[in-house]
């Protein structure tokens, strides 16, 4: 059958505590007749839904994928137009590395209206969680939010870049790259930069691990820091109040910030 209320919402789930969701996102999950969910959404929203509701597990993750972006583009209109109201739940904002714009080309293409409502990225959410500031007066004047890996398998270009600043760096889908990443940065000098490791973020099994470009590979290695997980690198990763006892080295900071 066809469904002439079929509509699209996209929510960004947040980075993985279910308190972290907006209000609006919840209110679209409350409403859904359909729930595709990615593998980094918490399972736990799936709770709001209606009973009948139905929930389809289409995640993706570390190269291993469920379903094919083809195929989740397919069923997303299949069951707009059999069901009605469809929520794509992704992890993270929608828009931050979630490939939202290809699946709402896809729809207009069918001309199944969409809404995004946007969430809490995991390249903003996950550090201000453990005291780090992206951007700090005189320390740092802005960042850098860049995919760990390309869709050629090939660390971003823009990581080249972003060594050359003194912006605070944060990088999405680089766990398993991370040697060649702090590599890349001590390359241009930056052995002694603070970096910040954490994995599964905001959730119970959250791991963080704190060090210097040039220790932090090593150190997340022996704690076994595996994905999914963000890498953050920057002055401002001192503000950490773990940071200089962890790293071994005296906090520069603030003498920083006096001579400002």
């Amino acid at each position: 059958m066809t469904n002439n209320t079929a509509r699209v919402t996209i929510v960004g789930a947040g980075p993985g505590d279910i308190d972290l969701i907006t209000v609006k996102g919840l209110k679209a999950i409350q409403a859904a007749d359909v729930i595709l969910y990615d593998a980094l959404a918490n399972n736990e929203l799936l709770d709001h839904a209606p009973a009948k509701a139905i929930k389809i597990f289409v995640g993706k993750r570390a190269s291993r994928h469920y379903k094919t972006q083809d195929q989740i583009n397919l069923l997303m209109v299949q069951y707009a137009l059999s069901y009605g109201h469809v929520v794509r739940l992704k992890g993270g904002d929608p828009f931050v590395f979630g490939r939202a714009q290809e699946e709402i080309d896809f729809l207009d293409s069918f001309n199944i209206p969409t809404e995004v409502i946007p969430g809490i990225s995991s390249s903003i959410g996950l550090p201000t969680l453990q005291g780090v500031p992206l951007t700090t007066r005189h320390v740092s004047e802005g960042f850098w939010v860049i995919t760990g890996t390309t869709q050629s398998g090939q660390l971003s270009q823009d990581l080249e870049l972003a060594a050359q600043s003194t912006a605070t760096v944060v990088i999405l889908m680089g766990i398993r790259k991370l040697r060649q990443i702090t590599n890349l940065f001590q390359e241009y000098g930056r052995a002694n930069t603070p970096a910040m490791v954490i994995q599964n973020g905001s959730k119970p099994t959250e791991k963080v691990v704190l060090g210097t470009v040039s220790t932090i590979a090593e150190i997340a290695e022996e704690e076994k820091i595996g994905t999914p997980g963000i890498i953050v690198l920057g002055d401002t990763v001192q503000f950490h109040k773990n940071w200089a006892s962890a790293a071994g080295v005296p906090v520069t900071i603030a003498s920083k910030i006096n001579r400002a």
